[in-house]
């Protein structure tokens, strides 16, 4: 899923201790990402958000991270190795156009995208083949970087989104960058978690 893709290269300085600073994956998953979920983690590069949804999940959860470089899955593999967290992680290389997971049909309960959607040449197809991983009561935490994709860019992937069978139900705040919760469209009681529908 390749438009103006990130260079591989690049995946060592996205997973730099530096950026925990101003942007702790902890801090910006715990809300969404609970024990024992199945996370659905696309574009995840070398993993920088990865390792710790590993550990969120723990060891009856699991997080399948997607990215279309094979040199950024080969990064991925090598951190989580030396983090003891590989087993919780199922590391698999994206198609051109396809994410290629038709095998998650009903079963993701979070899927993230962050900081992946202006990458995508196909957003529509992206957001559809999230929709179809979501179980009834799933959400897609949504995240572009503030500065580098503009409100109306944002507010044109929302209704991408929209038109795959998803909807709002929430705005987070996350460093200021735009953001959104989304939930399947045919769904609606209160999340167990407390993400009003």
């Amino acid at each position: 899923m390749a438009n103006h893709i990130c260079p591989w290269w690049l995946g060592y300085f996205l997973v730099s201790p530096l950026r925990r600073l101003w942007q702790h994956p902890e801090r910006v998953l715990a809300p969404f990402v609970g024990e024992g979920m199945l996370v659905l983690e696309p574009g995840c590069g070398m993993g920088f958000f990865t390792l710790d949804l590993a550990r969120i999940v723990g060891p009856k959860g699991r997080v399948v991270a997607v990215d279309l470089q094979e040199r950024m899955l080969a990064g991925l593999r090598r951190r989580a190795a030396r983090a003891g967290l590989l087993d919780r992680i199922d590391v698999r290389l994206a198609q051109a156009n396809r994410l290629g997971v038709a095998d998650l049909a009903g079963r993701v309960d979070v899927a993230l995208a962050l900081h992946v959607i202006h990458e995508v040449p196909d957003a529509a197809g992206f957001f559809a083949e999230i929709a179809a991983s979501l179980k009834p009561e799933g959400r897609l935490l949504f995240v572009e970087p503030r500065g580098h994709v503009s409100a109306d860019a944002f507010a044109a992937s929302l209704a991408l989104a929209e038109q795959a069978g998803l909807r709002v139900v929430d705005r987070p705040k996350i460093r200021r960058e735009p953001a959104a919760l989304l939930a399947l469209q045919e769904h609606s009681p209160t999340d167990p978690r407390g993400w009003a529908s």
